[in-house]
C-alpha cells in the first residue's frame, strides 16, 4: 500500500475521532475487517491501529477489540499532581495530613534554631547520613520488624529516591526485574527511565501468583523482584507469612535481589515479618516519611545488607550527595522523641475511618482494598470504560486515577483508583456519593 494512502487512512480516523464523528467508546472494526473493507494487508491494518494508539486516540484491549479513547482525558492521567486542576476534589494523589502538623513543624524549627549543632547542618553531610542519624533510623526500623544496625542504613531524599538508588546501584540497562502486574506507578516510571525490562507477575486476590514467578524465573534471566508485601499499592493486600516465605525461597533458588517497598506499611497493625527480616542477605528495604508524616518532608530510608551499602552510597553521591541537613535533623528528632510513632497511630485511625465511610457509600460496588489503607481499587462494570468514567467525574470536579499508570502487562483493566487521604471527611463523603452515582449508572 503506498505510504500516502496509509497515512490518509490514519488521518481520516484521527479527524473523525477529534471531531466527535467517532464517539468515545466506539468499537472499531477488527484488524481483519479493516483489512478486508479497505483492501489492505493484515499487517498494514494493524499498523494503522498501532499508529492511532500511539497518538492516544484508540486503545486496543485483549479479547475485546479496539476502542475510541476519550481524548478529553490526558493520556496517562493521574500519574502526578499536575493532572489535578485548581478546584478539583483530589481523589487521585495521597498526601494525608492531620490537624496540628504545621504547629509540630514550627516547634521543631524553633528547637533546631536553638541547637548548638546548627552550623554543621549548613555543610555537606556524609552520603549515607550522619552516624547518629543512621542510628536513629535503625532504631525506628527495628520497631517495624527490620532488625538492622546503623551501618546498614542509608538516608535518602524520600522513598522514591530510595527506589531509584536501589535500581541504579544493583541493575543495569536491559536487566529483567519482576513486579506485580498491577504495581506502584512511580516504580514503572523509574524502570522505564533506567531502561529495565519489567516482567509481570500475575496477581490474585491474596497477592502475587508465586507459582507464575517460579516459572518466569526458569524461562527468563530475572535479576530482581520489586514487591510491596505490606499494603500493596493499588490493591491493598498484605501478603501472608506463607507467601512471603515462598517468595524468599524462590529468591534464594534463583539468586534474586528483593526490593521491598514499605511506604504504606505503617498503616497495618501487626503485619507478618518484612522480607528484610526473612531474607536479610538479599533484601533492600525502602521506606520514608512522606505518608506517615508529610509529603514535603523528603526524607527516606534504605536498609540493606552490608555488602550492598558501598554501591548504594556511590549512587547517592552521584545523584544528590546527601539529604538536606535541616530536614534530616528534624526527621530524626521526631523519630527519637516518638512524634513519628504518634502520627502513625493517628493516621491509621484516620485511614480506617475513611475506609469505613467508603464502605458505607460504595457498599454495592466491588471495591478492593484494606481496612487501614488510604486507597481503594474499583473495578468497573462490564459496559463501563475507565476513560469515560474519569471524564464524567472530572466534569463533577473530582479527579481520580485510571488503571493505566499501574499496569505492567499488556491487559489494562477498566478500573479506577480512589485516593482517600487528601481531603476532609465531609468533602470525601460528597465526592464518594458522586463516584457512586457515576459508576452506578453503568450497573
Amino acid at each position: 500500500m503506498p505510504r500516502s494512502r496509509y497515512k490518509t487512512l490514519v488521518d481520516r480516523y484521527a479527524a473523525d475521532i477529534r471531531s466527535g464523528r467517532l464517539l468515545p467508546g466506539t468499537r472499531l472494526p477488527t484488524h481483519r475487517q479493516l483489512a478486508a473493507s479497505e483492501g489492505l494487508a493484515l499487517v498494514t491494518a494493524s499498523r494503522v491501529y498501532a499508529e492511532l494508539e500511539a497518538m492516544g486516540l484508540v486503545s486496543g484491549e485483549t479479547g475485546r477489540g479496539t476502542y475510541v479513547r476519550e481524548i478529553a482525558l490526558p493520556p496517562g492521567h493521574s500519574i502526578d499532581q499536575k493532572d489535578v486542576a485548581v478546584g478539583m476534589v483530589d481523589l487521585n494523589f495521597n498526601y494525608p495530613s492531620l490537624p496540628g502538623q504545621a504547629e509540630l513543624l514550627r516547634t521543631a524549627l524553633r528547637q533546631l534554631a536553638l541547637s548548638g549543632d546548627l552550623e554543621a547542618l549548613l555543610r555537606y553531610q556524609p552520603h549515607a547520613g550522619r552516624q547518629h542519624e543512621r542510628a536513629s533510623v535503625a532504631r525506628y526500623l527495628q520497631t517495624r520488624g527490620v532488625n538492622v544496625e546503623a551501618e546498614q542504613v542509608l538516608i535518602v531524599n524520600g522513598a522514591q529516591q530510595g527506589l531509584a538508588v536501589a535500581l541504579m546501584a544493583l541493575l543495569k540497562p536491559g536487566d529483567v526485574i519482576a513486579a506485580d502486574a498491577l504495581t506502584y506507578s512511580g516504580f514503572k516510571v523509574l524502570a522505564e527511565a533506567l531502561h529495565l525490562e519489567v516482567v509481570a507477575i500475575p496477581v490474585t486476590a491474596q497477592g502475587p501468583d508465586l507459582s507464575a514467578l517460579e516459572k518466569l524465573c526458569r524461562s527468563r534471566s530475572v535479576r530482581a523482584v520489586y514487591s510491596m508485601p505490606t499494603l500493596h499499592n493499588p490493591l491493598g493486600w498484605v501478603m501472608p507469612l506463607e507467601a512471603r516465605e515462598q517468595l524468599v525461597a524462590i529468591a534464594r533458588t534463583h539468586d534474586l535481589t528483593l526490593i521491598e517497598d514499605a511506604a504504606y506499611a505503617f498503616l497495618v497493625d501487626n503485619p507478618p515479618p518484612p522480607l528484610a527480616e526473612l531474607a536479610p542477605e538479599r533484601t533492600i528495604h525502602v521506606s520514608g516519611l512522606s505518608k506517615n508524616i508529610a509529603t514535603g518532608l523528603r526524607v527516606g530510608f534504605i536498609a540493606a545488607p552490608v555488602p550492598m551499602v558501598p554501591a548504594l552510597e556511590r549512587i547517592i553521591r552521584a545523584t544528590t550527595w546527601n539529604t538536606p541537613g535541616v530536614m534530616t535533623a528534624i526527621a530524626c528528632g521526631w523519630l527519637d522523641d516518638g512524634t513519628v510513632t504518634l502520627l502513625e497511630a493517628q493516621k491509621r485511625r484516620d485511614a480506617q475511618a475513611r475506609q469505613a465511610l467508603a464502605a458505607e457509600i460504595l457498599k454495592d460496588l466491588p471495591c478492593i482494598g484494606h481496612p487501614s489503607s488510604y486507597f481503594l481499587w474499583l473495578p468497573l462494570p462490564e459496559d463501563a470504560r475507565a476513560d469515560q468514567v474519569v471524564v464524567e467525574l472530572m466534569q463533577q470536579q473530582i479527579a481520580v486515577s485510571i488503571a493505566e499508570p499501574f499496569v505492567v502487562c499488556a491487559h489494562v483493566p477498566h478500573a479506577i483508583r480512589l485516593a482517600l487521604g487528601s481531603v476532609s471527611m465531609e468533602v470525601l463523603r460528597q465526592a464518594l456519593i458522586k463516584v457512586r452515582q457515576v459508576v452506578g449508572a453503568y450497573l
